[in-house]
């Protein structure tokens, strides 16, 4: 079961939505836009994302600075369509590849006129996605990320079972996110 929501940060206070990431948001890009669109004038966005009792994660957006990510168990989270939009190469410390091998990407579902395998299609991918290397278990990211709002690095990493709770919590804003669940 995932959860996903907004908090965005106002003159009153935190303000929650929730949200269907994977009918608004294919990438990271679509995500921090999502964010930016929910927050009045430049303030702070969170989004929460979490996967019960297996990972969850934080994204920051302070205005038109970059994302800050946090990601509670990286390895979990691959195994998941919300934490692929969150594990980019940057996050994981991979060198983005440059040149894929177009000849690996099936774009329209055949090759040579043929249809594929279903078998072939999970292949098909890794290749398409690239390295090939191994996704790290625990958390990557910033774990900073929530320092200056009251959620210490230690604390952060310390979180399991209701993490978004316990973040809300510290937030001040756990009756707002309570209003979206």
């Amino acid at each position: 079961m995932y959860f996903a929501a907004l908090l965005a940060r106002t003159e009153d206070g935190w303000e929650a939505s929730d949200t269907e990431l994977l009918d608004n948001v294919e990438t990271l890009s679509d995500l921090a836009d999502l964010a930016r669109e929910a927050a009045a004038e430049d303030d702070t966005v969170l989004v929460l994302i979490e996967q019960e009792d297996a990972w969850f994660g934080v994204v920051r957006i302070d205005g038109e600075e970059d994302p800050r990510i946090y990601v509670s168990d990286a390895a979990a989270a691959a195994r998941s369509s919300y934490g692929e939009i969150l594990l980019t190469d940057e996050l994981l410390g991979r060198e983005p590849d440059d040149d894929p091998d177009l000849d690996a990407l099936d774009l329209d579902g055949t090759e040579d006129g043929e249809d594929e395998e279903d078998d072939d299609d999970d292949e098909v991918t890794a290749e398409a996605v690239g390295s090939g290397e191994a996704v790290p278990h625990g958390p990557v990211g910033d774990p900073q990320v929530l320092d200056d709002l009251g959620v210490s690095e230690k604390e952060l990493k310390a979180l399991s079972g209701d993490a978004l709770t316990e973040i809300a919590e510290a937030l001040g804003a756990s009756e707002v996110l309570e209003t979206v669940r």
